[in-house]
């Protein structure tokens, strides 16, 4: 486990962000272009996309026809902010991670990061964080889809070099606190128990491992 704070100086990437308008997704689009990287927004309606500086475009994972290679054209790494609550389809989690790591070999990009979820994490050896009795029954069915697409990525041989980012047990709307800490397959807590991060950080450690590329291949847990 180590501390960490947001990184600063780095040649700028060329990056293209699926799931642009959600919530997470809008947060690394705008740290990612803060940083003074390239970024495409990519979102199935574009027209919530809010990012001044980003290039923006449609791109629908529902539809099979559509070209992944066209919507991450120009990119060098593309970041997947894909929950599927909000299309009512959680079978597009593992689906859409199979369809990265079997598409993206074919195009310019050579890195995948994952916002992942935290029911997958840890909290006892060999205990998960969703299997607990008082996990939220609201979010069970998309941390146990998470769950399914990080499986995805242990199994494959895809040629793509991936990460994949695990929030902590509560992601929230709120200011920055600037540092946070970067674990493992274990839920990280604080020393009352506690596991948080704001979305405004997840979106720096993000946009950290984007830069840095530390955990190739690896699930990371970021939390305070």
């Amino acid at each position: 486990m180590q501390n960490t704070t947001a990184q600063t100086d780095s040649n700028p990437i060329n990056v293209a962000v699926l799931g642009a308008s959600g919530w997470i997704g809008s947060h690394i689009v705008n740290e990612a272009l803060a940083r003074g990287h390239q970024v495409t927004a990519i979102a199935r309606q574009p027209e919530n996309v809010s990012a001044e500086g980003a290039s923006v475009r449609e791109f629908d994972l529902l539809n099979a026809q559509a070209d992944l290679a066209r919507a991450v054209q120009g990119a060098d790494v593309v970041i997947a902010a894909i929950g599927g609550r909000a299309a009512g389809n959680h079978e597009l989690v593992a689906h859409t991670a199979q369809r990265l790591l079997a598409e993206l070999p074919n195009t310019s990009v050579s890195r995948l990061l994952w916002v992942g979820g935290a029911g997958s994490l840890e909290v006892a050896p060999g205990v998960t964080l969703v299997s607990v009795p008082d996990f939220p029954e609201a979010y069970r069915a998309e941390a146990l889809a998470q769950g399914e697409g990080l499986e995805v990525f242990r199994s494959s041989s895809s040629a793509i070099k991936w990460t994949f980012v695990s929030p902590a047990a509560e992601i929230f709307p709120g200011e920055p606190q600037g540092s946070y800490r970067v674990g493992g397959e274990q839920l990280l807590t604080d020393d009352n128990g506690n596991s948080r991060i704001s979305v405004i950080d997840y979106a720096k450690a993000m946009v950290d491992e984007l830069e840095v590329a530390k955990h190739l291949n690896q699930r990371i847990g970021v939390a305070y």
